[in-house]
């Protein structure tokens, strides 16, 4: 059972009788010197990632956003408030930063990894000092982006290497979220760099304000928006045909590792988009085709790629201190991740490593095909 599952049964009185029962599902790691025990899923009313530190320190998980697939009328439906906050939702990689009382801002993971590298890239991209001494209890929500990353490697305007946004603010141990306008203020003055805040309007006539907003972000290849009530406990997410059409493409680029349901959800996300977006039926077949050429072409290409005894897999780049960059590769060893460096290169202090993390399914079941085997169905 463990100190920590005492400590999450005692401070957030989680959906369970017995300690017991929660301390089964904690999944335990030591980092930077830290003893973590995380909930890697969802369980007894407590979010994904929630992580006990060192026995006693309760960081809280992020909740799961919810997904409108129309605007119309789903975000009446959804929310109460009387207004709606719509901020722009980035490509990256989600984490959670904290500062325990010693000075030292620590980052985790979505499923509460406590990450060696992203606490490194934390410290270093973020001015976190006066914050954390001034709101010991915070949990900074934020968006790891930009192209060279391990983890979501997208393009940005401004953004040559990495940079990390604060999407939310919340209280570390209750998960009780900072307001959408004292967040924005908030991190405006201690120098937090966030996401475009596009407006806010009633939850009548937000989907057609929303629907023009994706109508831009479409046209630039980003990724969408979230959606918050005022006080930012109720909050929706709707993505872009770009980024619909990007998905389908990453899957199809290493089929065997992504299983039907990734490739169904985004198809079903483009569908309904389309329907709702394209009511005369104008762009449907161009849509159709778009949809067709990001799923087919990068399968082709895979097979071909195989075929020749290439690489399969998706490339990243880690750059930042060599110790941590060593310990991002060691820990994504760690979980079975195959790992193929490219390119191992200093520029100044930083190490930057340019990696393939191998889609061995993809590479091993796609060469049986090729060598005669056959695909039952």
């Amino acid at each position: 059972m463990g100190n920590a599952a005492e400590t999450l049964y005692d401070r957030l009185d989680p959906d369970v009788t017995d300690p017991a029962d929660l301390g089964e599902h904690l999944e335990r790691h030591e980092r930077l010197g830290r003893e973590c025990a995380a909930l890697p899923d969802a369980r007894h009313g407590l979010e994904r990632g929630t992580v006990v530190v060192d026995g006693d320190a309760v960081v809280r998980g992020y909740p799961s956003v919810p997904r409108a697939l129309v605007l119309d009328p789903t975000v009446s439906e959804h929310f109460d408030a009387e207004r709606v906050v719509v901020e722009e939702k980035l490509n990256g990689f989600n984490v959670r930063i904290v500062d325990l009382g010693d000075g030292q801002p620590l980052a985790f993971t979505r499923s509460g990894y406590l990450c060696p590298y992203t606490t490194d890239r934390a410290r270093t991209l973020l001015d976190l000092g006066a914050f954390f001494r001034d709101h010991p209890r915070a949990m900074v929500c934020a968006e790891l982006i930009g192209p060279e990353t391990p983890y979501t490697t997208h393009d940005y305007d401004g953004v040559d290497s990495h940079a990390l946004r604060v999407f939310d603010v919340r209280d570390r141990v209750t998960g009780e979220p900072l307001p959408v306008d004292r967040r924005r203020e908030r991190c405006a003055s201690y120098g937090l760099p966030q996401p475009r805040v596009f407006g806010a309007w009633g939850p009548e006539s937000a989907p057609r304000h929303v629907r023009r907003v994706i109508e831009d972000l479409d046209e630039h290849g980003r990724e969408g928006v979230v959606m918050k009530s005022p006080d930012a406990t109720t909050a929706l997410k709707y993505t872009t045909e770009t980024h619909h059409h990007a998905e389908v493409a990453y899957a199809a680029g290493t089929p065997f590792e992504r299983g039907r349901d990734f490739l169904f959800s985004r198809v079903m996300r483009e569908a309904f988009q389309a329907y709702e977006f394209d009511e005369n039926g104008d762009r449907l077949r161009e849509r159709a085709h778009d949809l067709g050429e990001s799923l087919l072409v990068p399968f082709v290409e895979t097979i071909r790629e195989v075929a020749a005894d290439g690489g399969v897999g998706d490339e990243h780049v880690a750059r930042g201190d060599p110790e941590h960059v060593g310990a991002l590769l060691d820990h994504l060893r760690a979980f079975g991740v195959e790992l193929e460096v490219i390119a191992d290169e200093t520029d100044g202090d930083d190490r930057v490593v340019r990696f393939r993390k191998v889609a061995e399914a993809t590479r091993d079941r796609t060469r049986h095909y090729l060598s005669g085997g056959t695909y039952d169905e």
